[in-house]
């Protein structure tokens, strides 16, 4: 039960800085930061061409919701049966259903214009900028599933830190096709970061291997 508080608690707190947080974007530091977003967002759009529009919806590809949960259940359910543990798994669901309620609220209480350039992502809501659910998503599951590996993988860390590419390029993906601000994206990464962070804490073992160190609870509980 105390597990449970602490993360409901978390996730309070990171749902109201996010909301919070985008507030503050749309009015009063709307006019400061505003201009700075959309030159951002005109010099991704003067670098476009044929083929970085391909490498580009390959990107947001990764973040869709469908493929990055898609994989990241099934990493989780792998390492739980390869490890006979519960917490693999656990993570993965602790994860998916915060940042969705995130982004939810983020999306649905804060309406912000998509920046002033061609959208090359069609049929997007032309208010829902605020935050990046395709950043969001990547990140959890491709930095989710290098924290597995990390946990319970000692021989694979260093390689599993390659995954953390993968997010990246959907960010800079999303910011090239002119679906969101750089502040969207960016706030993404953060609540994403946090959140990640706080499942891990709450969830993972923290031994070597996915083995608890002395005094911790055993890895199937």
């Amino acid at each position: 039960m105390r597990v449970i508080g602490l993360a409901v608690l978390a996730w309070l707190v990171i749902c109201a800085l996010v909301v919070g947080w985008g507030w503050l974007l749309t009015h009063p530091l709307e006019s400061s930061i505003d201009p700075m977003d959309d030159d951002v967002a005109r010099w991704f759009a003067d670098q476009r061409t044929a083929d970085l529009t391909d490498v580009a919806n390959f990107g947001t590809y990764l973040g869709e919701t469908i493929i990055g949960a898609s994989i990241f259940v099934v990493v989780g359910l792998i390492v739980s049966v390869l490890k006979r543990t519960w917490r693999p798994i656990i993570f993965v669901a602790l994860v998916e259903a915060g940042i969705g309620g995130i982004y939810f609220f983020g999306t649905e209480l804060i309406p912000r214009d998509r920046p002033p350039v061609k959208l090359l992502d069609a049929g997007l809501v032309p208010d829902a900028s605020f935050p990046s659910g395709h950043v969001a998503t990547s990140l959890v599951c491709w930095a989710g599933t290098m924290i597995l590996v990390w946990t319970y993988f000692r021989a694979a860390r260093w390689l599993a830190v390659l995954l953390l590419v993968l997010p990246l390029l959907t960010l800079v993906s999303r910011l090239y096709l002119g679906a969101h601000h750089l502040t969207d994206a960016l706030t993404s990464v953060v609540y994403g970061s946090l959140w990640l962070a706080v499942a891990a804490l709450l969830v993972l073992p923290r031994g070597l291997d996915g083995v608890n160190g002395p005094g911790r609870a055993p890895r199937e509980a």
